[in-house]
Parts: C-alpha cells; structure tokens; sequence
C-alpha cells in the first residue's frame, strides 16, 4: 500500500503555462488534446441518441469522481492524513460531475435540460477558464496535474459538445442553467454555514463564497470588502450568469434556423 501510495503521489517539475516546451510542455499537450476532444464532441454528439448520450455523461461523471477520489487521497496522504478540508469536492469547478450523472440518469424532461444547459455555459466556461489559464492548479505532483486537466478539459469538451448540439440556443436555456448554479451556490452556503457551526477545523470555503474568507477570484474579489455579503452574493452570481451568457450569446450568433433540437429529451 505504501508503495502503490507512493506512486501515486509521483513528483513532476511543476508546468508553467505558455513558455518553453522544456517548460510548457504539460500545459501545450493538455491544450492539443482539449482541442481535439472539442471537435470529437462537435462532430459525434450531434443528433445523438438518447439513451448513448446519457451513457456518455455518466462515464463523464465517473471518470471525474474516479479522480477525485484519487485527488482525496493523495492530499490526505501528503498532509499525514490529515483531511484537507480547503478541497473538499464542492467547489463551482467540482459541480459538473454531479451535475452530469443527474443529467445521465434523470428522466424528468425540464430537469434534464436545465442540467445539459448549465454543463453548455456555466460548466463549458469554467472548464475553458482554467484550461487556457491554470495559473493556481499546477502543483508538482504528477497525478495531480493530470487530475486537473482531466476534470476541467473534460469540461470543456463535453460543455461545447452539447452547447454545439443538444442544448437549445435561446436565452431560456440560460436561465434554467443560472436556476442551476443559483441553487448549487445555497447548497454551497448551507455547507459552510454547517462547517462554520458545527466543524471549525481548516479552511472552508465552498464556491469562494465563505464570509469568513477573502474571495481570491479576479474582479469578484475587488467587491468583496466593498459591499454587504447578501450583495456580494448577487454580484456573484450575476457576474458568473454574464460569463455563462458570454457562452450561449456566441452560441445564439452562430446558430442555425434550421435546426431543431429535440432528440436530445424525447423519451428522457
């Protein structure tokens, strides 16, 4: 066990983003490879059956958790198995892999679309963001790097296969995944208001939205300390609705009046 433990928690040079190949290179294959799986997505989920579409979301889903674990593992492993309670998998990023074995498994049509909505903006956003800029998720642990870029490429990769191809491009379906995120941020809420009550013990700050913390996300973080929290709340909330809406206006703008988009829940 000790040995397996050790291999899993294999040492790497810790990948910068865009410099050499010497030095890059971890980051520029994650990008080759994000960019091909977008266009297998593209190409291969469109008018998709039903029933292969949820397969392929609940093996997304899997893969992600079956990483997590692993992530769970070794940061436990590494702090002596003291559990880290700042990784806790409830982040906004950790959110698509619940959110898409909902999706794979759920048979109530508005529910499911709601679902497919937000992994096409809110979780297709997130995933580009950290892709194209992994500034704070590069470690020097191998397995963690792959996790990273597994979990947020995957993002990506299914959010722009279904933005392309199963998720309705109006402002509707923008709405129903903001009622999404919006309902995923209470959840959040509630889990730190319970650690705050009841645990106390290391940092908790699910969604980046704990009072008791700094929010370090750019731009979000200036307002912080500016305003009461109920209002910072609603500025984050509408600031990460402006992004996800950045994603379906580009999707509306290139849409095809010819399409229709219904295969995806017939039968759901």
């Amino acid at each position: 066990m000790q040995n397996l433990l050790e291999f899993l928690n294999g040492q790497m040079n810790q990948p910068q983003l865009y410099g050499d190949l010497s030095v890059s290179w971890f980051h520029y294959l994650s990008l080759i490879l994000v960019i091909l799986g977008s266009v297998i997505a593209i190409t291969r989920m469109k008018e998709i059956p039903v029933k292969k579409l949820n397969l392929i979301l609940i093996i997304f889903s899997g893969i992600l958790i079956l990483f997590e674990i692993y992530k769970q593992l070794i940061f436990s492993y590494q702090a002596s198995w003291s559990y880290q309670w700042y990784a806790f998998p409830f982040q906004f990023c950790s959110t698509p892999m619940y959110v898409g074995l909902a999706a794979g498994l759920i048979k109530n049509q508005k529910i499911k679309e709601a679902l497919l909505s937000f992994l096409a903006t809110f979780g297709l956003f997130a995933g580009l963001a950290v892709v194209l800029y992994p500034a704070t998720v590069f470690v020097s642990t191998i397995g963690i790097n792959i996790q990273t870029m597994v979990h947020h490429g995957g993002m990506a990769i299914i959010g722009i296969g279904l933005l392309i191809n199963q998720v309705k491009p109006r402002w509707s379906s923008l709405l129903k995944a903001s009622i999404v995120f919006a309902s995923l941020m209470v959840i959040a809420m509630i889990m730190n208001g319970m650690h705050n009550t009841w645990l106390n013990n290391g940092t908790f700050n699910m969604f980046f939205i704990n009072p008791r913390y700094e929010n370090g996300i750019p731009v979000l973080s200036i307002f912080q300390p500016l305003v009461p929290h109920v209002i910072f709340l609603l500025i984050y909330l509408f600031g990460f609705t402006l992004c996800a809406g950045i994603m379906m206006g580009i999707r509306i703008l290139f849409r095809s009046p010819k399409r229709v988009y219904k295969k995806t829940y017939q039968h759901a």
